[in-house]
């Protein structure tokens, strides 16, 4: 019984470190691209995910200034209308505004995950979801979105790069 124990406990351990290894490795082989930024990447921060869902509750509770402490004041958002905003203030005054032009906003998440370049050691959120947007007149408006954010080492968002569609599927 002992014997067999350890030859399982064995086993489970080297499963979790090839397992581990697999993560950490180079997904690029064989493949006819090379990635610009990474390819090498595991599980990140869920502390992180975290902060990203907050912000997009604030962002359908109109609150913009609620978590705002998450934000490096060195802010870089880069939008799908090929903006690029720089600075926490202009990001929160713009952000402000926009959502200011909607009398309602509500936000589905399809999916969120958190990352961990390894070789960039750098950590990244990435969010899939749809926003429906209410005009004061009462025209709505879906879209579905997909962000990353980046982090820097103090747990500050340092950017975020957003792309949008509209799919034009009524019902979803």
């Amino acid at each position: 019984m002992k014997q067999s124990f350890l030859s399982t406990a064995s086993l489970l351990l080297a499963f979790i470190c090839t397992s581990s290894f697999a993560q950490n490795k180079d997904m690029t082989a064989g493949s006819p691209y090379k990635a610009t930024y990474s390819s090498k990447f595991m599980i990140g921060k869920s502390a992180y995910a975290q902060k990203i869902l907050d912000l997009w509750k604030d962002w359908d509770d109109n609150n913009l200034d609620k978590h705002a402490d998450y934000m490096a004041d060195s802010l870089v958002m880069y939008l799908p209308d090929s903006s690029i905003v720089r600075g926490k203030k202009e990001n929160l005054e713009g952000a402000k505004k926009y959502r200011g032009a909607f009398s309602k906003v509500t936000s589905i998440l399809h999916a969120w995950v958190p990352l961990t370049s390894t070789d960039k050691n750098e950590d990244v959120v990435c969010v899939w979801g749809q926003e429906t947007d209410t005009f004061p007149d009462g025209k709505v408006e879906k879209r579905d979105i997909h962000e990353v954010w980046w982090f820097n080492k103090a747990g500050k968002i340092t950017a975020m790069r957003q792309w949008t569609a509209k799919f034009g599927n009524p019902g979803n």
